[in-house]
């Protein structure tokens, strides 16, 4: 059994609770989560099981939607509403104005300072342990981008909005950025992802489903390997080049059909035949290193695993 799941994540538990879960259903120990969700956090955690968790680091670069809420006028050592508060500030001359010119700061590129309270590691330490204990180290400022950034509702001291970002935003952190923006601080007080790449709420389903359908019920709710990785082009692949692919021999670009026409030197595609995904590789025509073929293999996958 192979493929992915697409939970829609409760409140009150761990993305490893939900892994932990998962695997009880499944019977295997071959189960990993893509992108982690705090506790305080619902929404799309994708599960891969069985042969799919070797392309989980293939979704780590994809982007993310969120939906969070923010409550103006306090600070926390967390950034978010499970922390202690830190500073209070007066919200109640905030107006819809200035947080819509606030929030336009912080769309396209920027920069965060992750928080203390994140696995991010300091000589091999999650800063989280670290902060526990009182301790605060340095962390080198991170660029990312916010591709949109939209209030969808005013109703101080709460402010929500939805926003699309690069991979390791954090959000609780553009809370506390925000609130320090506008002067009145602020923290996350709820955090839904409804987005994961091509992944939607639309494909989710709860924990308490997959239950209760038990093992049986579990291959039916999968997700494949293939539409996991569906925006990466496609390459179609047949005959003799199949079999020599298996045993570890990259085909020549005339031995394939890209559907989407064309693909770059250098990106990542997927080489299938039929239904069945083949390999994860990166093309790369008229290589040196191994003067063979026009793909670099990254990963072969077997279709008798399937």
């Amino acid at each position: 059994m192979q493929g992915f799941l697409i939970i829609d994540k409760p409140a009150g538990i761990s993305s490893h609770d939900v892994v932990r879960r998962i695997r009880r259903v499944a019977g295997m120990r071959r189960v990993g989560h893509a992108g982690t969700l705090d506790p305080l956090a619902t929404g799309l955690l994708p599960i891969a099981i069985g042969d799919a968790t070797r392309l989980i680091e293939y979704l780590a670069d994809r982007e993310k939607g969120y939906s969070a809420v923010m409550r103006l006028g306090s600070e926390t050592d967390t950034q978010d509403s499970e922390g202690v508060e830190l500073a209070a500030g007066d919200w109640q001359t905030i107006d819809v104005a200035q947080v819509e010119r606030e929030l336009a700061q912080f769309r396209g590129e920027i920069e965060q300072v992750p928080p203390m309270y994140s696995a991010l590691k300091k000589d091999g330490v999650p800063l989280y342990k670290l902060a526990r204990k009182g301790v605060e180290v340095e962390r080198a400022v991170r660029k990312m981008v916010i591709h949109s950034l939209v209030m969808t509702r005013f109703a101080p001291p709460e402010v929500a909005f939805d926003v699309v970002c690069s991979k390791g935003t954090y959000v609780r952190t553009l809370c506390h950025d925000l609130g320090r923006k506008l002067g009145c601080f602020a923290h996350m007080v709820e955090l839904r992802r409804f987005l994961h790449g091509r992944f939607d709420l639309s494909m989710a389903v709860s924990l308490e489903e997959v239950e209760q359908r038990g093992t049986h019920g579990l291959p039916e709710l999968l997700l494949s390997p293939l539409t996991a990785l569906n925006d990466m082009p496609r390459c179609i692949i047949a005959g003799e080049a199949c079999q020599r692919l298996l045993n570890g021999v990259p085909p020549v670009k005339e031995e394939v059909m890209i559907e989407s026409g064309q693909c770059r030197s250098g990106e990542l595609v997927v080489l299938v035949s039929g239904a069945h995904l083949l390999a994860v590789a990166r093309f790369e025509p008229q290589r040196q290193i191994e003067r063979r073929g026009d793909f670099r293999i990254e990963k072969v996958f077997y279709p008798q695993e399937e």
